[in-house]
């Protein structure tokens, strides 16, 4: 196909997932699931797994190979916008003010579901077909770990934002313990890509990157962005200079995480985090965050759902591990945060709502699932299965906080510290 075709059928396309995606929506906004439950399931409905099983002929004219690498391409950009903020949000105001709750729940939630994780990745690796051939069992640990071991904070902070809960003690730890374990997670993940190599020297360089990084963010950078906030805060605004050059340094730190072998939603993220909280963070959320939702992460979706092949599983014993993958997932999580809630004196319902929340995987799921994929860590059929325990996951997750938590009509708990900090990023 032309240049010209290629981007006359890419309208199209956008064209077609984004009705897919509001069609659904409104669907499941009936049953009070958040719009991205419904991108989700529309880019896994898009792709082979329904529609090209359906109808395959109108499935490949629609979304042909040649047209694959265009949706990737503007989907990484997604990407890199969406985990930037993910990282304005990053509430660590929350985390010193719930203090060792969260970061117990946090602990907890990373530790059981990682350990088991680990576990279950060795049993696949003897097992065959779900790692490439290359990857060790170490690393398939680590990584098969990381994915048991996320919680979506942004879907969590929707979550708490609609019931609204956000300003009560259920709400606040739940965010605080989702956000450590969103940054542990990405930590372990960029530990696994480095080392992935083999080589020594290049996962050393990788981590020495990395860590640099952080370093001249939180230490040179930051201090940058606290002028811009500083003539932000003066104007209640954010100049077009202003949005320019921060736009420019997340393009170099994206580039610069991926050069040094972590992937680029790493550097996107670190970089968000570093945004001082006020006018300046509250304005680059404003102008971002609609268009990177409403057009680019629902391309995303659909690139994940276009590798995502559900006829692989076709096998009993296939299908009893995607049960089992599903299964260490919530169990994992839920009952790790159950009784670290328990033990820092929640009561038994408030643990369980807790332990729901924080098994929401969302989006954050699908990126890693995704990363792995490129790097070679995992096979199609594995990307199949982690694809299903992230949908899963998610859309389980209101329907049983409405049950645990909203079933007698009250949504009443010990209130926040603060007003200030009953709002989710």
């Amino acid at each position: 196909m032309s240049d010209s075709q290629l981007t006359a059928l890419l309208f199209v396309q956008v064209v077609c997932i984004l009705a897919a995606c509001r069609a659904l929506g409104w669907s499941f906004a009936k049953m009070r699931q958040p719009l991205v439950v419904a991108e989700m399931v529309a880019g896994f409905l898009l792709g082979p797994s329904l529609f090209g099983w359906l109808m395959p002929a109108l499935q490949g004219r629609l979304f042909p190979a040649a047209s694959l690498h265009t949706i990737f391409a503007v989907s990484q950009v997604g990407l890199v916008l969406y985990m930037f903020c993910v990282g304005l949000g990053f509430r660590i105001d929350l985390v010193s003010q719930v203090g060792r709750r969260a970061i117990g729940v946090s602990a907890a939630g990373i530790a059981l579901p990682f350990a088991l994780g680990g576990a279950l990745a060795v049993v696949m690796v003897r097992t065959g077909g779900f790692f490439t051939e290359h990857v060790s069992l170490t690393h398939a640990a680590l990584f098969l770990g990381a994915a048991m071991s996320i919680t979506a904070f942004p879907m969590l902070a929707r979550i708490i934002s609609e019931r609204g809960i956000g300003g009560t003690t259920i709400g606040s730890l739940a965010l605080a313990a989702g956000a450590m374990d969103d940054a542990a997670a990405w930590i372990i993940v960029a530990i696994v890509l480095s080392s992935f190599t083999g080589n020594a020297m290049t996962a050393l360089a990788a981590g020495g990157g990395a860590l640099g990084y952080v370093l001249v963010v939180f230490f040179g950078v930051r201090k940058f962005f606290s002028h811009l906030a500083a003539r932000a805060e003066r104007e209640d605004a954010v100049s077009a200079g202003t949005l320019v050059t921060i736009l420019g340094l997340l393009a170099a730190g994206a580039w610069f995480t991926d050069l040094v072998g972590i992937h680029f939603v790493f550097g996107a993220f670190v970089l968000g985090v570093s945004v001082p909280r006020g006018a300046l963070a509250a304005e680059l959320q404003r102008i971002i965050a609609p268009l990177t939702t409403a057009l680019l992460v629902p391309l995303f979706f659909v690139y994940s759902g276009l590798n995502t092949h559900v006829v692989l599983i076709d096998t009993w014993s296939l299908w009893l591990m995607t049960a089992l993958v599903f299964l260490t997932a919530c169990v994992g999580k839920g009952l790790a945060c159950w009784a670290a809630a328990r033990l820092t004196g929640a009561k038994p319902r408030e643990a369980l709502a807790i332990a729901t929340l924080m098994n929401a995987r969302g989006m954050v799921e699908l990126i890693l699932a995704t990363v792995g994929l490129q790097r070679g860590l995992i096979t199609l059929t594995m990307f199949a299965m982690l694809v299903i325990m992230a949908i899963g996951t998610t859309v389980m997750t209101g329907p049983l906080f409405t049950l645990i938590w909203e079933r007698d009509g009250g949504t009443a708990a010990e209130p926040a510290l603060t007003a200030e900090h009953a709002r989710p990023a």
